[in-house]
């Protein structure tokens, strides 16, 4: 999943650069069909810590702040662009600590 979510980014990335409306739209609705995928799978394996709702929205909010970065990239907005990495910067770094407090929460013996 998380390889086909790479691979699914460079076609959006791709398809944004050649303004191709209908390879865009594909690409980011098979983006977002992945993102699904993986906030699913994150919840089955911890359903208590990582409510599936909660998973998705990191998603999907993960999807919409690179969306943006790339967007100002490729549109040559420096400023925006900086922005906007700052931002998914901050969202990353709180999607790295969902899964290890869902760890330490299912697990509390192994992290005293």
């Amino acid at each position: 999943m998380l390889r086909d979510h790479i691979l699914i980014s460079a076609d959006v990335v791709a398809a944004a650069k050649a303004n191709d409306q209908a390879k865009l739209a594909d690409a980011n609705r098979r983006w977002s069909a992945n993102a699904d995928q993986i906030a699913d799978f994150l919840n089955k394996a911890n359903p208590k810590n990582w409510p599936d709702g909660e998973m998705r929205t990191m998603m999907h909010d993960h999807l919409k702040l690179t969306t943006d970065e790339a967007v100002a990239r490729l549109h040559g907005d420096w400023a925006g662009d900086v922005r906007a990495y700052d931002a998914v910067h901050e969202q990353i770094l709180r999607m790295a600590d969902m899964p290890s407090a869902g760890i330490i929460s299912q697990y509390p013996a192994k992290f005293k």
